[in-house]
């Protein structure tokens, strides 16, 4: 037995045939555009849920610093890890508190005051955190930092600044100590 080739007449009327059959169109269409859809649709809420985080820790950062502006922490003779139990309080269920670094520096004026990136040129976070929350009158630079991790960084699309697919979230807040007495 001989496989039977089929013409190119037949070949030609099948095509012609599938080009008029609009039945599976939209579903066609659908497939082609859907991952396109998706992978942007993805990229808007994992932007817009990495901008609400780093908002969330801006608030921390503002609440937790109000301790050191006042004097409270000074005058509890607040530890780093008893300033860190303090800012894990403040800190919801969007973050994991074990993951947030606090970096307390004082200085003496607001001209003196010098911030260091804590990227270093391979992408890596530079864990350097003091605790030095001053006297009255100093001034105080209190950051919070967190690596937030990122999902979507297909189609070019990668807004991460550190290695493994993971976006450095700070807050930070400069102010003058209060004379507390």
């Amino acid at each position: 037995m001989q496989a039977s080739v089929p013409s190119t007449g037949s070949i030609r009327r099948l095509l012609r045939r599938f080009r008029r059959n609009r039945r599976a169109s939209a579903a066609l269409e659908f497939a082609l555009v859907a991952p396109i859809f998706f992978a942007l649709l993805f990229a808007i809420i994992e932007t817009a849920l990495m901008f609400f985080a780093g908002q969330v820790l801006e608030t921390i950062t503002q609440d937790s610093a109000r301790m050191i502006l006042t004097g409270q922490a000074q005058q509890g003779s607040y530890t780093q890890s008893q300033f860190a139990s303090y800012v894990c309080t403040q800190v919801p269920a969007l973050f994991d508190c074990n993951k947030i670094y606090i970096d307390v520096k004082s200085y003496s004026s607001f001209g003196s005051v010098s911030i260091s990136n804590q990227i270093d040129n391979s992408g890596n976070f530079v864990n350097n955190m003091t605790y030095s929350p001053g006297a009255a009158g100093d001034i105080v630079v209190v950051r919070l930092f967190y690596q937030w991790p990122i999902f979507v960084t297909g189609l070019g699309y990668n807004i991460a600044n550190l290695s493994g697919s993971k976006r450095l979230l700070v807050g930070t807040a400069a102010f003058k100590n209060e004379p507390y007495s």
